[in-house]
């Protein structure tokens, strides 16, 4: 017995005994074990009662019984581990240390195709999987070639930030099946559901549909197209939105980044030429081969933006671009030129303009990465809340301000912060023709009616200043038209309101007009945040503060996390802004990026307070599309929206219109509670969006996950 228990013991354990090699004799040897054992145990069971010592055991026996249990569990492990990785064995000796590899050793797999097979079989996990350093007697396996694995998107299997994205490959899963593919869940009782599996392809002509301003039916129904109409939402009915992914056009590019966009742009992104047969003599806009080019100018400043802006400083010294003046609203923008240009001067600028005649003009502009949106001054206000605008400035933008008693200058007017000024680059301006003075004559006679200040004409240009507060409008003769609004107006409501021929009324306390200077108002808590309709009011601006912190650390641990600032960033949506917290913190990383915050009407109107802080933003109902075109942001980000949104229309709408404004390659980050996460993942990946839903934080067991999605490119 001893003799046995000397031959398989560590120390001489030989190949040939390996536990790899057990057969018929391995299992005559246990049977051999197992009845000395038995006679052993019963003359132990006899000594034992004669001594009166039943606890106690010859050293024989314990060894034997550890022998034994060592040699069943080494069988049991090589009948359960067949297939997988083996062992490796040490031998001690007294000559020299060897070792016993296992036979895997040296050996190369194909891992992609173990990937593959394990999709299609579904094997019990029989080992622990380990990444162990390797030893440093082993030579590690060489690293497969850097191009043997090709990664899309922003988040790496590590969860690790990466621009390693290819816009150019097509994803085939949508170049095969073009239909909605769908799959129904049965449910308790009896209840059904149905699933959308994937998204098609919407027809090619659909590449730039903007679904609430090319609603042809809706727009041929229109009583009167005269003040503007035909420009103005018109969304379609509930379910009568597009259920599809809307396509690139073809030969569709990267972007060209930041800064280098302000000047050119792929002309394949914007396949039109009609903005370079019209301007192309202004200096607006010119093709060279593959590309479109903005040499800068316009139609008022065809020398170029630069020069225009110096002159507009040097005619008002107090104007002071980046400092005092720090939001402007460029009206009828043409390609946002004049916005482009005030970027570096740290001025941001919301260029709009109606989709019309040179409908791709705000495309043009969001393709440079400026801001820009599609709006029409015709019979609603605009999304804009009051006094949010430092400086307004439209030139040559084809408005008629004065007419229907001036009804479109008073909805410039309630933009218009008080205090701010009001540049108007007209012909009306320096020509002397008769129907054109008249012109001016009237704006002249409305401006002063509306208490403005006239300060300065030089050249193209006329600069008007809003009084600081109310005291001229009461001291107006009895009659003088336009009013003042009533006291219950709300100059803020503005989704769904109708244009009204009134004054806004300013503040009594003179909030607005007291804000302080750029940059330190983007921190300053404005006097605006106390009128918001919100749950708080004490400690408003300890909130405000609050989520300013909230989400500077946030985006730091994004930066330092997934490396934002490594990949292309530039034209940035937050789907619920709150008081902007999130585009403040862009700002205070340094992320040369812009932040389009969006609020929407299910929650507090908090836009007065973004554009207090030297931010831009608008008002908007995510049950519904959005003004702008496809393809238009690099990131959109929401947090906690859809958890509140699910109550008032359909997840996969919102979900659906978010692909249709992001570009292939844009990124996707979603904040919101656990309920909603599985829904939102599954919609990502039926529209072809690679998926990576991650703990927040707080950790595996917070009520809220973050969910990280980026968008290929997809074409028919």
């Amino acid at each position: 017995m001893s003799s046995w228990v000397t031959d398989v013991g560590y120390g001489n354990w030989s190949k040939r005994h390996s536990i790899y090699g057990l057969g018929l004799n391995t299992w005559h040897l246990l049977r051999q074990v197992i009845r000395k054992l038995g006679a052993t145990r019963a003359r132990m069971r006899s000594d034992s009662l004669v001594n009166g010592d039943s606890f106690r055991a010859p050293p024989l026996f314990k060894i034997a019984t550890l022998v034994f249990v060592s040699v069943t569990f080494f069988y049991f492990g090589k009948h359960w581990s067949d297939g997988y990785q083996q062992l490796i064995f040490f031998q001690s000796t007294s000559q020299a240390p060897t070792v016993s590899l296992s036979p895997n050793y040296n050996k190369h797999f194909n891992i992609s195709t173990l990937i593959q097979q394990n999709d299609a079989e579904t094997l019990p996990d029989k080992t622990l999987n380990l990444d162990p350093t390797p030893s440093p007697l082993l030579a590690p396996n060489p690293p497969p070639p850097s191009d043997s694995v090709q990664r899309f998107g922003i988040v790496d299997e590590n969860g690790t930030m990466s621009d390693q994205f290819e816009v150019g490959d097509l994803d085939p899963e949508y170049v095969e099946n073009r239909g909605n593919s769908t799959e129904v869940d049965n449910g308790k009782g009896g209840s059904r559901s149905f699933r959308i599996k994937k998204f098609a392809l919407c027809p090619q002509n659909m590449s730039e549909y903007i679904p609430c301003l090319d609603n042809v039916d809706a727009i041929s129904k229109l009583k009167s197209v005269e003040k503007g109409e035909k420009f103005e939402r018109h969304c379609p009915v509930t379910g009568g939105g597009f259920n599809c992914l809307i396509p690139p056009p073809k030969g569709y590019q990267t972007p060209i980044p930041w800064p280098r966009s302000r000047d050119q742009v792929w002309f394949s992104n914007v396949p039109h030429t009609r903005l370079v047969e019209d301007k192309g003599g202004q200096n607006w806009i010119t093709r060279d081969k593959d590309k479109f080019k903005f040499p800068g100018g316009g139609t008022q400043f065809i020398h170029g933006a630069d020069e225009y802006l110096d002159h507009i400083s040097k005619m008002i010294p107090d104007i002071a671009f980046g400092h005092h003046t720090r939001v402007v609203l460029d009206i009828g923008c043409g390609v946002a030129s004049f916005g482009a240009y005030l970027l570096s001067r740290n001025v941001i600028t919301m260029s709009i303009a109606p989709k019309d005649v040179h409908e791709n003009q705000i495309q043009f502009a969001l393709e440079r990465g400026v801001p820009a949106m599609v709006a029409a001054f015709a019979t609603h206000r605009l999304l804009y809340p009051s006094q949010a605008f430092d400086l307004i400035h439209c030139s040559r933008c084809r408005i008629n301000w004065t007419r229907d008693d001036g009804i479109l200058l008073l909805e410039l007017n309630r933009m218009l912060r008080a205090g701010g000024y009001f540049a108007w680059a007209a012909q009306p301006v320096y020509k002397h023709e008769e129907v054109l003075e008249e012109q001016w004559e009237e704006m002249l006679n409305l401006t002063t009616r509306l208490c403005w200040e006239f300060v300065k004409k030089d050249g193209y240009i006329a600069i008007w200043r809003k009084p600081l507060n109310n005291s001229c409008y009461l001291n107006r003769q009895a009659e003088t038209k336009p009013p003042l609004c009533d006291q219950d107006d709300d100059p803020d409501r503005v989704w769904n309101v109708d244009l009204k021929t009134c004054i806004s009324r300013l503040p009594e306390d003179g909030y607005g007009a007291n804000v302080t200077v750029w940059p330190e108002r983007l921190h300053t808590p404005p006097g605006r945040l106390q009128t918001i309709q919100y749950d708080a009011y004490i400690s408003r601006n300890e909130l405000f503060k609050a989520e300013s912190k909230y989400w500077n650390e946030i985006i730091d641990s994004y930066v330092r996390a997934f490396h934002w600032k490594t990949f292309r960033l530039r034209n940035v949506m937050d789907m619920r802004a709150g008081f902007g917290g999130f585009a403040a913190a862009l700002i205070d990383l340094k992320l040369d990026c812009w932040v389009l915050n969006v609020v929407p009407v299910s929650g507090p109107n908090t836009l007065p307070v973004i554009y207090d802080r030297g931010l831009i933003g608008v008002m908007h109902d995510w049950c519904e599309p959005f003004d702008t075109y496809p393809r238009t942001y690099d990131l959109l980000h929401s947090a906690g929206l859809f958890s509140v949104e699910r109550k008032r229309c359909n997840i996969s709408t919102i979900m659906l219109e978010m692909d249709r404004i992001l570009r292939p390659g844009g990124r996707v980050y979603i904040r919101d509670s656990v309920a909603v996460m599985d829904e939102l993942q599954g919609i990502g990946k039926a529209m072809g969006w690679h998926v990576n839903v991650r703990d927040t934080s707080e950790g595996p067991h917070a009520s809220y996950k973050i969910m990280m999605a980026d968008k290929l490119l997809t074409r028919a």
